[in-house]
């Protein structure tokens, strides 16, 4: 793996660690519109933890953010 690539891995793990951070401190407000509740979002406790998996809310926050995109 040259520089370039190693670039882009480091560029690509920044950024999910930012949309995971804006995800997490998003998560309330998002929760009263009523994501994280739809079919495909997994919530289970696990270690005396309680774990989140929102898969369906992450494609459907990724169609907005893609529509936005594309009329902006």
């Amino acid at each position: 793996m040259d520089l370039f690539e190693s670039a882009n891995v480091i560029r690509w793990l920044i950024v999910v660690f930012l949309a995971l951070l804006i995800f997490s401190g998003l998560r309330p407000w998002l929760e009263k519109l009523g994501m994280g509740k739809l079919p495909g979002d997994f919530r289970f406790r696990l270690f005396g933890r309680e774990w989140f998996i929102p898969l369906t809310s992450s494609v459907l926050l990724s169609f907005v953010a893609m529509l936005i995109a594309k009329f902006l």
